[in-house]
């Protein structure tokens, strides 16, 4: 199975296809309106911004099973995000990212990919120690909080993981580079 052969669900409920988004570099988020990291989207769609007319996605899944962070309708997460961030990005349905009810996309992204740490700054700290305890902290590639993210080549692979707490201009270098 390729990125390509999947079928993700629109906030208003039709299947797309991850195919729609062939060709173009891809930033995969799964997010969290009620997170510590939700400031990130400010930065995000000035990425998008930035670079969306050289073939630049990013594609936002809300997902409430990290600390029940994204309690809202799909409608009442999106009228938030683009009313306090004013984000143009797409924003998927809300998600399970982990577990039997995992979305394909993210059994894909998860199957393809390790979880090798977070980085060693005071966020990734924190979080190894609020974590450490759950079962397969280290060895699993679940993902493991809110605002994870996938870069995706013009080919439909997957370039890098980036966990919640890498600096976004890590990320950006590694968007640039790609377009």
């Amino acid at each position: 199975m390729t990125l390509y052969d999947i079928n993700i669900q629109a906030a208003d409920g039709r299947q797309v296809s991850m195919a729609d988004h062939r060709g173009k570099v891809l930033l995969i988020v799964n997010t969290a309106t009620g997170c510590g990291f939700t400031p990130q989207y400010t930065e995000l769609q000035e990425m998008y911004t930035a670079y969306q007319a050289q073939g630049f996605e990013i594609l936002d899944f809300p997902c409430n099973q990290f600390g029940e962070q994204a309690p809202g309708s799909d409608e009442e997460i999106h009228t938030f995000c683009t009313g306090r961030f004013g984000i143009t990005f797409p924003q998927f349905a809300k998600v399970d990212v982990n577990g039997e009810n995992a979305a394909p996309l993210f059994r894909w992204l998860t199957g393809n990919t390790t979880f090798d740490g977070f980085d060693r700054n005071p966020a990734g700290l924190m979080m190894t120690q609020m974590l450490k305890g759950t079962p397969g902290f280290k060895t699993s590639s679940d993902i493991k909080w809110n605002f994870t993210k996938f870069l995706i080549d013009r080919e439909g692979r997957i370039v890098s993981r980036f966990e919640p707490m890498t600096p976004l201009k890590k990320v950006r270098a590694q968007v640039e580079a790609l377009l």
